[in-house]
């Protein structure tokens, strides 16, 4: 684990005080849920984007300010469900307030999350093992282990059936990361960067998800530059340089994701705690087959 060495510089607003992008950790007996909002003033009215707990970022359409609240319609009423609302206030590089649907509610709390910026770091150390080939050691599984369909067999780590997803114990800022992934037909799964960030890792020949959900991506956020040809069944490689929120991915040996800036948490993250190291994690909550060698990391040298 690397600790930061200085405190995380916050972007800061212009114009409304709810402009910007906004961190939420959801606590429940269940375990933590991450969320996220990106509010930019456009034309003196709020455009609003979304990131649930899962699945992908969304833009908000119903969007009011009534005086120094922000009302916020995330899922429209059904004729089976009420709707759910927030109402926010914001408060310097804070917003509060609460979460209705029908007659239950939650307290919010966001927090700004931090720019990240720093530079990339001119050397890094030798790179090394992240799975022994032997056994699970240094991993562990997310929930109920008895859930997990994780196993090394032959030095593969394999995902036999759908379960658990599984983290890395240890726990990373910015690095380099090597892996290789056999990921067969209509198989899905996704390595997570520092746990709230996905690589998204599917072959599914009927999706009709855009490019920015499909294979390379990180889901919901940004698309590979350009498609390369399936691989599914086969070998393949995955090179991603990690540092603050701007990310390069080498697939295959072709950059497919190049000095990009990852604009907040995807779907399924384990926090929303941004300026802080986190560990890995393999998804292993969707259909199964999915096999991993080769998981090695490079850090900045100090």
């Amino acid at each position: 684990m690397l600790p930061a060495l200085t405190m995380p510089s916050l972007a800061q607003p212009k114009g409304s005080p709810f402009a910007g992008r906004w961190n939420f950790n959801h606590v429940s007996p269940s375990g933590t849920r991450a969320s996220w909002l990106g509010i930019t003033e456009k034309d003196g009215k709020l455009d609003v984007m979304y990131q649930p707990t899962g699945g992908n970022v969304i833009q908000l359409k119903d969007v009011k300010v009534d005086g120094k609240r922000l009302l916020l319609t995330i899922n429209q009423a059904t004729p089976n469900r009420p709707a759910t609302t927030w109402e926010l206030e914001a408060a310097g590089d804070k917003l509060t307030g609460s979460q209705r649907r029908g007659e239950s509610s939650m307290p919010l709390e966001g927090l700004r999350a931090p720019a990240l910026k720093r530079p990339e770091p001119k050397n890094w150390t030798k790179p090394e093992p992240l799975l022994n080939g032997k056994n699970l050691d240094g991993w562990e599984p997310i929930g109920d282990p008895t859930k997990s369909r994780w196993v090394v067999k032959d030095g593969l780590l394999v995902n036999e059936d759908h379960g658990s997803n599984l983290k890395s114990v240890r726990k990373f800022d910015d690095f380099k990361l090597h892996f290789e992934v056999n990921c067969p037909d209509h198989a899905n799964s996704g390595m997570y960067l520092r746990g709230r960030y996905e690589i998204q890792l599917e072959y599914d020949p009927s999706s009709t998800s855009p490019p920015e959900r499909r294979m390379g991506s990180i889901y919901g956020r940004i698309a590979p530059n350009q498609q390369l040809p399936s691989m599914a069944g086969k070998w393949e490689t995955f090179d991603a340089t990690f540092v603050g929120r701007t990310l390069t991915l080498v697939r295959n040996g072709v950059t497919i994701i190049d000095h990009q800036e990852i604009e907040g948490i995807t779907g399924g993250a384990l926090d929303a705690n941004e300026a802080e190291p986190g560990a890995f994690y393999i998804q292993g909550d969707h259909p199964g087959g999915l096999k991993f060698r080769n998981i090695t990391i490079s850090v900045p040298k100090r």
